[in-house]
């Protein structure tokens, strides 16, 4: 079973660990923190990240999707254009981030 085939019964136990299974990714953070404000197309995201790869920020998109965190809106037009945004569920992990950009920023100051 790959990745993205993880039911609800497939998550650990532990709430922690069903979080990092989920958001624990470098990318998968940038993704959310990136699309907290609103809807972004897929090179306004790449951009955004900086560093991601096509084929990576493809792969966290679908996964994230598979999870329930991302909607993907195609819109049938010649070039095609894909919107992402965060469902109801993503929008929910907004205090966790607050939380690590807080924390981020104690760390930096005391240091």
């Amino acid at each position: 079973m790959n990745e993205q085939q993880k039911t609800i019964k497939d998550l650990p136990a532990c709430p922690v660990e069903t979080t990092l299974t989920l958001i624990g990714d470098k990318w998968k953070v940038l993704i959310l923190r990136d699309l907290m404000p609103g809807t972004k197309r897929f090179g306004e995201l790449k951009k955004s990240i900086g560093s991601v790869s096509q084929k990576v920020l493809t792969a966290q998109l679908r996964d994230m999707e598979q999870s329930g965190l991302v909607n993907r809106k195609v819109y049938a037009e010649v070039p095609p254009r894909v919107e992402y945004s965060l469902t109801e569920l993503g929008q929910s992990l907004k205090p966790i981030l607050d939380a690590m950009q807080h924390w981020g920023e104690d760390y930096k100051a005391s240091h």
